[in-house]
């Protein structure tokens, strides 16, 4: 997963022709370390959308831009438009990341 640090870096990312998936998440935040433990055997299953994650506290007022109330937050975008939004209730489980990507993605 590749982080993303600036906000010209964020619009340059989400601007892809394919979609790209984007986890926005915090370092103080519980949820988001119990994710870690599991998603990279999600990535490598949908090895072929890239990955970034944004810590929500580096770069002011993205996360509110795009309506994330919660983190972990996985967001899909596609040239320039945020297609699909899984918020932090539902993103406890490999299970439920998987159900998402699936129906979102295929």
């Amino acid at each position: 997963m590749k982080a993303i640090k600036t906000r010209e870096e964020f619009n340059e990312v989400i601007n892809s022709e394919s979609p790209v998936i984007v986890k926005f998440y915090a370092d103080w935040c519980p949820d988001c370390k119990r994710m870690d433990m599991f998603i990279g055997d999600i990535i490598e299953q949908y090895n072929q959308h890239e990955w970034y994650e944004v810590n929500s506290d580096e770069i002011e007022g993205l996360a509110a831009e795009h309506e994330v109330m919660g983190i972990p937050s996985l967001l899909i975008f596609q040239n320039g438009e945020k297609l699909a939004h899984q918020h932090s209730a539902y993103t406890k489980t490999p299970e439920e990341v998987l159900e998402f990507l699936q129906q979102q993605l295929g």
